[in-house]
């Protein structure tokens, strides 16, 4: 397989821009950041105009073009490439848009350095010649399914992350719950903090991170609900604790509610819309991805739409 070429980004100077600085062009015009500079400007082609090597002190002049190149010279992130199941809903030079498993980590770590959504990426790039690294914006728990996203390089990173829990980057989720929240909508506004003594729970706690999370009832049948949640913040677990503190956990929780693999082997927890906007060209990109089998099988069948 060849090599795809480098993600570049490209300015012809405008009359206007004549004599600015290349700097004042890459951070002000192109929103670079110094932390991406300082990763770039060293490599030969890291910033070029009309394709020679330049200093970011140098002036320009109009109708050159001015190009900084993207794409990492070589994986840093020291995620090694794994085949795996890869659920690709969008993918362009800049981002992918996955649909993940339940049962899937999204990052390596402890236990976890081949089977993770990491892994499979990296594995993704090396068969279609992306010299792209892992640079992950958001993370889901291992046990929730459905949307996430992954730059392709750090300035992509970075402009993504700046989005997060504003109104540029909303995430819809949808879960199952044993029981009702106590309104068919509304907003829980509690502090999350960790439990004393463990190294993975999260509860409800008057010296805990601000958390806010909106929700509403969109089916109830029997002992159960189908509810649509949006995130303000992202705190860990934090849908999962703000609905056990409602007394309505997540079918299958096993954390905070009542595990019942006869039932369901996770949470019932799916992101299942996620809107943003593109981190080069600034338009609006949406995307959904419909309820997994095993959610899907908790709800009876004249009750899903």
């Amino acid at each position: 397989m060849s090599q795809l070429p480098p993600r570049r980004l490209e300015l012809i100077v405008t009359q206007a821009q004549d004599g600015q600085e290349v700097n004042t062009l890459l951070r002000r015009t192109l929103g670079l950041s110094g932390t991406v500079l300082r990763r770039v400007k060293w490599l030969e082609d890291g910033i070029t105009l009309d394709g020679a090597r330049v200093h970011v002190r140098v002036q320009v002049r109009e109708g050159q073009t001015l190009a900084v190149r993207l794409t990492d010279p070589s994986p840093t992130s020291g995620v090694v490439p794994a085949e795996g199941p890869l659920d690709i809903v969008y993918e362009d030079a800049d981002l992918i848009v996955v649909n993940k498993a339940p049962g899937v980590l999204v990052h390596p770590g402890h236990g976890h350095f081949n089977d993770t959504l990491g892994n499979y990426l990296m594995w993704h790039y090396a068969q279609t010649g992306d010299g792209s690294d892992f640079h992950p914006v958001h993370r889901l728990d291992k046990g929730t399914s459905g949307l996430v996203v992954i730059a392709k390089h750090a300035h992509a990173q970075e402009k993504l992350k700046n989005q997060l829990h504003t109104g540029d980057f909303r995430r819809v989720y949808l879960a199952v719950c044993d029981g009702a929240p106590p309104e068919p909508a509304g907003t829980v506004d509690t502090p999350i903090g960790p439990v004393d003594g463990s190294l993975t729970a999260r509860e409800v706690r008057p010296d805990g991170k601000p958390a806010r999370t909106h929700y509403q009832i969109l089916r109830w049948w029997g002992s159960r609900t189908l509810v649509c949640l949006q995130l303000e913040t992202g705190r860990t677990h934090q849908i999962r604790v703000h609905m056990a503190h409602l007394g309505c956990p997540l079918t299958g929780d096993f954390l905070y509610g009542t595990e019942d693999r006869a039932l369901i082997g996770r949470p019932a927890l799916h992101s299942a819309w996620l809107e943003l906007g593109h981190p080069i060209t600034g338009e609006r990109l949406a995307f959904s991805a419909p309820l997994p089998r095993d959610m899907a099988a908790l709800i009876p069948e004249e009750d899903i739409s």
